[in-house]
């Protein structure tokens, strides 16, 4: 009954246990610091592993020939989503000013539009895309941190790309890849392990957030989910469609914000000093996108893939209306 429930919720083995996650690090934040076991496998710090596993048992499934594709689907969407974000934020700074437009500073905006969040498009795509769709998370942790944000904000000098960061995330990918393509009873073992692992993986992700940054974040927060969501997603999906000439559903399941982005106008106001006094408000702004586009993108996702077709539900073909 639960399992049959959660299937018919878009990405329900993420979104579900993500949810259940949140409502727990919100009402009972002391419940997941037990310590041992149950910290390291529910709490916020379980997260890495648990995503480290599902990289690695996805990369099995994962053939040399498709990295061409993976890069192509990948840089897409990525380049998309800081394009969007970094035009939304240089706009509003250049015509607005510090103070922003409805209380929402170019820090805040670029911060959140730019950086997506890892778990839910890898979560989605391993229920409406592919193997291909689900490898190009790696390329997409370039926009989860600082770095394009202060790239965006005309600050690239004073930043360094996390390079040991990127290599980390793809090492897990890289060695399942390896092994699936010399063995394929390994490929075959582990690739059928990756949904199995998914609700961990949200629910650890969901016991690092709080519904209490949506209230934090008030009107603006919402208003810059809005803008993360619709604004920031239609024109990745436009790209998505028009120059990868793909459903899609892709191009929306990037249109979040990361968790890490809520840390980002602190680390932005170090290396300029001339926007601290924005750093409060940004923060819970970006907090609040993080949950509401959490909550909300896996939902469109799965509207879109179902309507417009994606490899799990391909559109059947009709006879052209006379």
């Amino acid at each position: 009954m639960i399992m049959r429930f959660m299937k018919k919720v878009p990405a329900g083995l993420m979104v579900v246990p993500l949810i259940l996650g949140c409502l727990v690090n919100t009402l009972f934040p002391e419940a997941l610091k037990i310590g041992g076991i149950t910290t390291a496998l529910f709490s916020k710090a379980g997260s890495a592993t648990a995503l480290g596993m599902l990289l690695f048992c996805m990369g099995t499934k994962l053939q040399l020939k498709e990295m061409p594709v993976v890069l192509k689907r990948g840089g897409l969407l990525l380049f998309s989503k800081f394009a969007i974000g970094a035009a939304l934020g240089i706009l509003v700074g250049k015509f607005c000013g510090p103070a922003g437009f409805l209380g929402l500073s170019s820090l805040a905006i670029i911060c959140a539009v730019t950086n997506s969040n890892g778990s839910i498009f890898f979560a989605l795509m391993t229920e409406y895309g592919d193997e291909k769709d689900c490898a190009c998370m790696p390329i997409l942790a370039i926009n989860d941190g600082p770095f394009l944000t202060l790239v965006a904000l005309g600050c690239s000098g004073l930043a360094n790309i996390p390079v040991k960061a990127l290599v980390a995330a793809i090492i897990p990918i890289l060695a399942g890849m390896i092994l699936g393509n010399i063995d394929k009873e390994f490929k075959n073992f582990f690739g059928a392990a990756s949904n199995a692992l998914i609700p961990f993986n949200g629910f650890s992700l969901g016991a690092g957030i709080s519904l209490i940054d949506v209230i934090k974040g008030g009107p603006s927060g919402v208003l810059l989910a809005f803008l993360t969501i619709f604004v920031g997603g239609i024109f990745i999906v436009l790209c998505d469609k028009y120059i990868g000439r793909r459903p899609g559903y892709a191009g929306w399941a990037v249109a979040t914000t990361a968790g890490n982005a809520v840390a980002v106008p602190a680390v932005i106001a170090t290396a300029d000093v001339a926007l601290q006094p924005l750093v409060a408000s940004a923060t819970v702004q970006v907090a609040a996108s993080t949950v509401l586009s959490a909550i909300i993108v896996p939902f469109i996702v799965g509207w879109w893939a179902k309507k417009y077709g994606c490899p799990q539900f391909p559109l059947e073909k009709t006879e052209k209306a006379s």
